[in-house]
């Protein structure tokens, strides 16, 4: 939700070397994806989720907003390397479902992990005590004061984003180089979740040459279906259709709750009575609520810059770090 810079991390040995931009696949980070159903038999939904590991805490992974379950990817390596725990990533919204029908009525002890509008969904969840069962909170880069400072420039940085790209090696290529996300190897897992494919229709004569050729199958019989595989089918009518790869969520629509997400998050943080992690990608992003909370030593507070946004991206190892020192002062010793 903040303003982005352009550096670009990379290892000596990516340096001089034509780097790989090409897509990998989640199962290379967590054990199994499921589509979960929840709510009313006539009325179900249906969330995504991505899971690791099978016995300790259950660590619930609440990602930012216009991002996906997988950048928590590399994450979920790096904390699961170090600690035993239990992984649940889930493309929001309806979280606080997919535990119940995950783990039933007593779900294992739960420590929320929010970064930027998902700290945020965390912050509220824990602060309502939604789940009962939760004893620790970590927000990732989410602190109202300076979010909601930052609201007027959002607008901005998404018009100046692209609106579409060639491929999909094209778009990590981009969120890389732009400094969406600084790690190359989190870009190549983590932009599959951002974008979708979608086929844009071309216009031409070649292309109502192959209408004509259908018409007879798209006025009689299975009007629209049975048109369109007509139409792709047809030699001719291939190239009619570009295919595009589109950012799966239109950020810009939600404008108008963008001040709800945030307000009021510092003293529901503050108020909160659990172990309280709060990392952040610099400094100035403290406000007054926060600065006073921690100096009265409230909660615990480490400062990664310069890292941007996708901290849980950009220095996954350096996050496990104080994960793991928080998980060995506050809870339990699963340290491996």
């Amino acid at each position: 939700m903040y303003t982005l810079c352009v550096s670009v991390y990379m290892s000596t040995s990516e340096v001089g070397c034509k780097l790989d931009y090409s897509p990998v696949s989640w199962r290379e980070y967590f054990d199994q994806m499921e589509d979960v159903s929840v709510g009313p038999a006539d009325s179900r939904d249906v969330f995504r989720i991505y899971k690791a590991g099978n016995d300790g805490p259950l660590l619930v992974l609440l990602h930012g907003g216009g991002h996906s379950a997988l950048s928590w990817a590399v994450f979920t390596t790096a904390i699961a390397s170090r600690v035993t725990c239990r992984v649940l990533a889930m493309d929001l919204r309806g979280h606080a479902n997919v535990i119940g029908a995950c783990y039933g009525e007593t779900p294992p002890p739960i420590v929320l992990i929010g970064h930027g509008v998902g700290g945020a969904i965390a912050v509220h969840t824990a602060s309502n005590m939604l789940l009962p069962t939760t004893v620790g909170l970590v927000a990732i880069d989410v602190v109202e004061g300076s979010a909601t400072e930052a609201l007027h420039s959002i607008q901005n940085f998404l018009k100046g984003r692209p609106k579409s790209f060639k491929s999909m090696d094209h778009a990590i290529e981009w969120s890389v180089k732009s400094g969406q996300i600084r790690n190359l190897e989190a870009a190549r897992v983590s932009m599959v979740g951002q974008i979708k494919r979608q086929y844009n229709l071309i216009c031409s004569n070649s292309f109502i040459s192959c209408i004509s050729n259908a018409h007879s199958c798209f006025l009689f019989v299975c009007p629209i279906a049975c048109f369109i595989t007509k139409i792709i089918n047809e030699p001719r009518c291939v190239s009619m259709f570009k295919s595009v790869y589109m950012w799966r969520i239109d950020l810009s629509k939600s404008e108008k709750y963008w001040d709800g997400w945030f307000r009021g998050t510092s003293n529901l943080f503050l108020a909160c009575n659990l172990p309280k992690l709060l990392l952040l990608a610099g400094i100035d992003r403290l406000d007054r609520d926060l600065t006073i909370g921690q100096m009265q030593g409230k909660f615990m507070m480490q400062v990664l810059p310069p890292c941007g946004h996708a901290v849980q991206e950009n220095k996954p190892d350096k996050v496990r770090k104080l994960f793991t020192y928080l998980v060995h002062s506050h809870w339990w010793n699963v340290t491996k």
